[in-house]
């Protein structure tokens, strides 16, 4: 039988784990991520978290993100030898671009060049308020969220639109999923999507893709682990 006292002293240890830890900004976890307030001058007081627990499946929005900002703390991203970034902040701040393409920029048949400087100002402000990117930081940024962005309207594309070609009263609305979108954007987006130019367009991308001998399948977190050896 387990005492009553031992029971709250077992209680207490798991309590006092779940801690603000300050440690040395040279050490690494893999496990953990570095964090400084903006209040700090010096990232010498740097300390660390352990990762939070992840929803269910669904679309992110990242809610733990906005949350600190509120509070002023913000993860600091780290770069290997090669000075390309890794780890856990870099792997949360890339997931945050995301939620970002997909709710800031427009869903319109363009390429990325031709979206506002505005928009891509907006992005690149909400990432730094989130984490201490480190110099050069916002070119990497806005390339990653005009891929993510791009990804997107494939995934629209690929998995909600051209499936239902022969069932166009279930393109009437936007996916479920994805209800931030304004029915006026997703009509139009649908409307090029179905185009004879797309079309054609679709067609020639999807024999080059039959050609090829390989395709990509690692995560974006195999590809951390490559791009930090």
């Amino acid at each position: 039988m387990v005492s009553q006292s031992q029971s709250k002293e077992s209680g207490l240890k798991k309590n006092k784990s779940k801690e603000l830890r300050v440690v040395n900004p040279q050490a690494k976890s893999s496990k953990k991520m570095k964090f400084v307030s903006s209040s700090e001058t010096e990232l010498g007081s740097t300390a660390t978290f352990s990762e939070e627990a992840k929803s269910g499946r669904g679309i992110s929005t990242m809610p733990r993100v906005v949350k600190r900002k509120f509070k002023k703390i913000k993860p600091v991203i780290e770069y290997n030898d090669m000075g390309k970034p890794f780890g856990l902040a870099h792997s949360e701040m890339q997931s945050y671009i995301g939620v970002l393409a997909r709710t800031r920029v427009p869903l319109v048949d363009k390429k990325w060049a031709q979206i506002s400087k505005d928009i891509k100002e907006q992005i690149w402000e909400a990432v730094d308020m989130a984490f201490v990117v480190g110099q050069g930081g916002k070119q990497m940024v806005l390339s990653s969220a005009a891929k993510k962005w791009k990804d997107f309207k494939s995934t629209l594309t690929r998995v909600h639109i051209l499936p239902l070609i022969k069932e166009k009263e279930k393109l009437r609305q936007p996916p479920e999923t994805y209800k931030f979108i304004e029915k006026a954007q997703w009509d139009a987006f649908v409307a090029s999507r179905l185009s004879e130019k797309f079309g054609a367009v679709h067609e020639e991308q999807s024999q080059r893709r039959e050609k090829l001998e390989y395709n990509h399948r690692l995560s974006r977190k195999d590809m951390l682990v490559l791009r930090s050896n």
